[in-house]
């Protein structure tokens, strides 16, 4: 859903890339790769036309060469489990957003300012979509989302059961928040086990009676769950055939929140950038070979 704040641009020019469905993500991604990226002084220019003289073609330009930022900023969150068009989509908005918003007496590249918009657009927008029931956005349950399984990592809690009561008091200290939101937060991490809590005035309702089911048939369900454990483990067989140094740059470019620069990843590795891209094309392409190999392998037992 596109916001009201966003630039006019989306609207009124029609040759934007746009991100359909899940099937046009990689058309959508060669395509912004060709946007070039603009130098500081053209992007002064832009950013002036477009403040002085309202000029729309400035701002899709300076859109436009920031789209591959945004996509990358996407991408870091999609272990969220939301659709990466949705994902891409958001950062997009944020990214919109930020133009319209930016003033050369930040005196900072455009680029710095809006990968803090386009982090709170998807962070929204992840708050907004990822329950059944919807996580509020306030301070407490915000910064509960966001560190509740880091803290209980730290904790070697990895699993998804009730916390003990000295464990819940324990984070809502750190936190400083309430013991009651920490629970009601970890339920809903771990897969919106809340349901059946008291809603309502009546005393006699719980959270599930509000909730309407457009899911899918329990057989559907297990399937599809089924289905997704099954690429989870041909993944993690098809990570181990690779090499070490490449299975660490797969890890930490493409299977992590926060993915790892080319530049740090060869520092580490005593090899340049264009180096390091080169192992990750080629990892990750004996990767998708080996995971899609062993499905069709399983598939056709199956049959």
């Amino acid at each position: 859903m596109v916001k009201s704040s966003a630039l006019t641009v989306v609207n009124e020019k029609k040759n934007l890339p746009a991100v359909r469905d899940e099937n046009s993500l990689v058309a959508y991604f060669e395509k912004i790769k060709k946007f070039p990226v603009l130098t500081e002084e053209e992007e002064k220019k832009l950013v002036t036309d477009f403040q002085e003289n309202k000029n729309l073609e400035a701002a899709q330009q300076l859109v436009t060469s920031h789209l591959r930022l945004a996509a990358r900023i996407a991408l870091a969150y999609r272990r969220y489990g939301l659709p990466l068009a949705d994902l891409v989509s958001e950062a997009n908005i944020g990214l919109m957003q930020a133009v319209k918003k930016f003033s050369l007496d930040k005196k900072v590249r455009l680029a710095t300012y809006a990968m803090w918009w386009i982090k709170a657009a998807i962070n929204d927008y992840i708050l907004r979509s990822w329950s059944l029931v919807k996580i509020g956005t306030v301070a407490a349950q915000k910064k509960l989302f966001y560190n509740l399984n880091r803290i209980k990592a730290r904790l070697g809690l990895f699993d998804n059961k009730e916390l003990e009561p000295s464990v819940v008091k324990k984070i809502a200290k750190e936190l400083v928040v309430d013991e009651k939101d920490v629970v009601e937060m970890n339920r809903r991490l771990g897969g919106d086990k809340s349901l059946n809590v008291v809603a309502g005035d009546d005393g006699d309702s719980e959270k599930i009676d509000f909730v309407v089911d457009t899911r899918q048939n329990i057989e559907g369900v297990l399937a599809l769950r089924q289905e997704k454990q099954q690429r989870r483990e041909a993944l993690q067989r098809a990570l181990k055939k690779l090499s070490e140094r490449e299975q660490y740059i797969v890890v930490h470019r493409m299977l992590t929140d926060e993915p790892e620069t080319l530049d740090d990843i060869g520092a580490k590795f005593g090899i340049s950038r264009e180096r390091v891209r080169q192992i990750e094309k080629r990892a990750f392409e004996r990767l998708s070979a080996s995971v899609k190999q062993e499905l069709n392998d399983n598939n056709n037992l199956a049959a």
